[in-house]
């Protein structure tokens, strides 16, 4: 998410938990386990609850992804199948950030030291979130520094590109107005939204994985590949916005989602539009 100070990016964060289904029993285990094993097990229960975790863009490599003497499971093993949220995403060093690219792409983290060689689980959901250009008001003329655009690239540029071609979605928050506050409660709140989220995880369960984001090989040819209209746009798409092969198999992951949560059987051009809509965009001027 981008956007500028005070634009809700850290409260939405917070929020998503609560749209997320419960854990399973097999999966509250998994949670349970490398709690147990980082010692903060509290009283020895087992939570359902999807972990939560937003740790301080001065945290260390080894407080991230997991080390120490006596090694320990790091940030992104105790966020395993929940919600790891890096705030200020450009402030966070980058050799730090770049360690989180395996662990993304394999769903666990090997730590190797010179006493232990260990792997804990990290299957999360990622979400970060930071401000479009240091002074935070990029696009906005009475507030806006006057080093725009150069001010956005070297801000943004702080992130690195394989980092950022494994995020899949990248909002623009606007900014709240005071007038916005005092507009009524939307129509759909967190518990209809929830709901829609469940019943399109029980339909990716259906298909032998945990989520849609595991689809691959096979699986992902069947379940993903779009009617003849998507796969023009996609092909289209790949080569304007120069794809890779991990961003090609991404968009199909996520135009699968985006038909599931719409309760369509196949993709179709549509999910992919959207799904597109979301890829990395340049800084804006």
């Amino acid at each position: 998410m981008i956007g500028p100070p005070g634009a809700g990016k850290s409260l939405l964060a917070s929020c998503l938990p609560g749209i997320l289904p419960e854990l399973s029993p097999s999966e509250a285990l998994e949670v349970s386990m490398v709690a147990s094993v980082a010692g903060t097990l509290e009283g020895g229960r087992i939570s359902r609850s999807r972990p939560y975790r937003a740790p301080h863009h001065s945290a260390s490599m080894a407080a991230l992804t997991g080390g120490g003497l006596r090694v320990r499971p790091g940030e992104v093993s105790m966020a395993h199948l929940g919600v790891l949220f890096l705030d200020e995403l450009p402030e966070f060093q980058r050799a730090v950030l770049d360690s989180l690219r395996q662990p993304l792409e394999t769903g666990k983290v090997d730590v190797a030291r010179a006493n232990a060689h260990v792997s804990y689980p990290a299957r999360v959901q990622l979400v970060a979130a930071m401000n479009p250009c240091r002074c935070g008001h990029l696009g906005d003329p009475a507030l806006a520094c006057s080093r725009a655009p150069r001010c956005a690239a070297d801000y943004q540029g702080k992130v690195s590109g394989p980092l950022l071609d494994r995020i899949d979605l990248h909002v623009e928050v606007d900014p709240v107005s005071a007038a916005d506050l005092a507009l009524p409660p939307p129509a759909e709140g967190s518990a209809e939204v929830a709901q829609r989220v469940a019943a399109a995880r029980q339909l990716q369960a259906t298909r032998g994985v945990r989520s849609n984001a595991e689809l691959e090989g096979e699986r992902l040819e069947r379940f993903a590949t779009p009617d003849e209209a998507g796969r023009a746009l996609l092909l289209q798409a790949a080569e304007a916005m120069r794809l890779s092969a991990r961003g090609y198999t991404r968009m199909l992951r996520v135009a699968r989602t985006i038909a599931d949560l719409a309760g369509a059987e196949n993709v179709g051009r549509v999910h992919l539009a959207e799904a597109l809509s979301y890829r990395r965009q340049p800084p804006r001027a």
